[in-house]
């Protein structure tokens, strides 16, 4: 398995798909502590299909071509001790890839909400917050602890 992840690693460093880790102190909270609503992710879901299906595909294992995977082993891998503040930053920034920087903070949270629970994350009673500041102190991480 550390063979895979260190592949995995050294691939995404290779095509800049890594993200670069949050300068800000890592909070406490994890997306295993219902960090967004259902319904936040069924706004996200509507999101998804008009910005994102395109390039990510139905079931968000990317394209292949440049438009990364958003489940499985090696977004869990990229992704892993970073913070959601890191991956809303990517994702508004740039972008859909057609418009970089056109999602509104509204539409990035909610887009994360769906990536979260089509990743099965657990969903909780308060909605994914839309500044990057407090997404910071919500850590990624791929399993349970």
């Amino acid at each position: 398995m550390k063979l895979v992840a260190a592949f995995v690693g050294i691939w995404a460093a290779a095509f800049g798909w890594a993200a670069a880790p949050s300068q800000e102190t890592k909070g406490e909270r994890t997306v295993w502590d219902g960090v967004y609503t259902e319904e936040q992710a069924k706004r996200g879901a509507d999101v998804y299909k008009q910005q994102c299906v395109r390039c990510h595909g139905e079931t968000l294992e990317g394209n292949g071509e440049g438009a990364g995977p958003l489940t499985g082993i090696v977004f869990m891998s990229m992704w892993n001790g970073l913070t959601l503040g890191d991956l809303f930053d990517r994702l508004r920034l740039t972008m859909p890839q057609d418009k970089p920087g056109t999602l509104s903070r509204e539409n990035g949270a909610d887009v994360i909400a769906y990536v979260l629970n089509f990743n099965r994350f657990p969903a909780g009673k308060t909605e994914l917050a839309r500044e990057a500041e407090r997404l910071r102190q919500i850590r990624f991480e791929a399993t349970k602890r």
